[in-house]
């Protein structure tokens, strides 16, 4: 049986004794049903990896021992940030989810002219609150043990106009070349994918006064979820980690 991989912000040594929060304790303990002499490992988002053995386990009180620590070298050497504008539905869901998965750092959700969802105040804040939670289990499922951020929301413009030293690209069916074409002088990207309806003239307009990059996918029309994960997918098979 694989060894399930729990995250917990703690901090942790070897040898000490700890107390899983109330969500771990219950699917270790209630949904694993897990018992004393079995392992976890548990990760806190340092970038180790932590064997840990159950000294007790109820549906409700997981106390495990850390056993060991090492290092976890699941990271690419690809930075990425995603700015996505947030889509509709389960949609913005998925593609941080996946996204994780193929290795983005940082995701900063955006609102744009054509963004379709209105969100604000104490909806917004626990929509990032879901999100950052989608990030931890994302991590738990694909073996990283840094835990991506998930941004407060912000405008396109706000984002775009950012100070960063990474390259910055926005998707768009009329660009000169593909992923393919680019040089990256330093390991670090800055994602730029639109809305369902894509990104209105006037910000197309203003990302390339932010010094954006365009770039082309293909020639046929992609989702805002499949295009975030394309294009994802294609800067880490050619600067990160894939293939």
């Amino acid at each position: 049986m694989r060894i399930p991989r729990i995250y917990q912000a703690s901090t942790f040594t070897v040898g000490m004794s700890v107390a899983l929060d109330d969500e771990a304790a219950s699917h270790v303990g209630r949904v694993l049903r897990m018992s004393s002499g079995e392992q976890v490992s548990l990760f806190n988002g340092d970038g180790n990896e932590y064997l840990a053995q159950i000294e007790s386990a109820s549906k409700k009180n997981v106390q495990v021992t850390i056993l060991s620590s090492v290092a976890n070298e699941s990271e690419s050497p690809l930075h990425l940030h995603l700015g996505q504008v947030i889509s509709r539905g389960d949609r913005m869901d998925f593609t941080i989810q996946k996204s994780v998965e193929l290795g983005v750092n940082t995701i900063t959700p955006l609102f744009s002219e054509r963004c379709g969802v209105k969100l604000s105040g104490e909806r917004l804040e626990k929509k990032i609150h879901q999100w950052q939670k989608i990030v931890i289990g994302a991590c738990e499922q694909s073996g990283r043990s840094l835990v991506p951020q998930v941004r407060p929301a912000m405008s396109l413009e706000a984002w775009s106009a950012e100070q960063t030293d990474s390259l910055k690209l926005n998707l768009h069916p009329r660009a000169a070349h593909g992923i393919g074409g680019l040089t990256l002088p330093e390991p670090r990207v800055r994602l730029l994918i639109g809305p369902e309806g894509g990104l209105s003239e006037t910000e197309i307009l203003m990302t390339e006064q932010h010094a954006f990059t365009d770039v082309l996918l293909g020639p046929r029309v992609l989702r805002t979820e499949t295009a975030a994960l394309t294009a994802i997918s294609a800067l880490q098979l050619k600067f990160g980690d894939l293939g």
